[in-house]
């Protein structure tokens, strides 16, 4: 017996439902958009997108002459700093931080203003080697105050 799904389907034919959920996942709608800050000239920047997008998430990203005040403005501590500041809910993403952490991240909701890997870590989500080469990073936990605390170690 052929049931009116199944006969829809195989008439090509996809319930709203079905179609709408299908959208969803190809666009990352359902996840919180991650808004990305960068320089049009980095391609690391741009390949931690892709990271992202990859993993995923709905990304928006805006090329900006001033990082400094983007940062300043969500507050990356001085000195934490890398090529590209991005934000998602409440917190920022600044550098080269992993899918899987921002996921945690938003999971989690510490009571934190957002995470960082400070400069270009060889490894990292769009600074991949050939050879394959993870140098050790840490993801760092930023605090209200400003303090920050390991979250994840990657590399050797």
């Amino acid at each position: 017996m052929i049931t009116r799904r199944r006969s829809l389907a195989l008439l090509g034919v996809v319930p709203v439902a079905l179609a709408a959920r299908a959208a969803d996942v190809a666009t990352g709608a359902g996840t919180p958009k991650i808004t990305v800050y960068k320089s049009d000239s980095c391609g690391c920047c741009k390949l931690w997108v892709q990271h992202l997008l990859d993993a995923g998430f709905a990304v928006q990203a805006h090329d900006v002459d001033n990082l400094a005040s983007v940062k300043e403005r969500v507050g990356v501590p001085a000195g934490k700093g890398s090529c590209h500041t991005a934000e998602v809910d409440r917190y920022f993403l600044e550098g080269h931080v992993p899918a899987a952490e921002i996921r945690r991240l938003l999971r989690e909701r510490p009571a934190a203003r957002g995470l960082t890997v400070p400069g270009m870590p060889l490894g990292s989500p769009g600074m991949e080697m050939p050879s394959g080469q993870v140098d050790r990073y840490d993801v760092l936990l930023v605090g209200m105050d400003g303090s920050t605390s390991v979250y994840a170690r990657y590399g050797e």
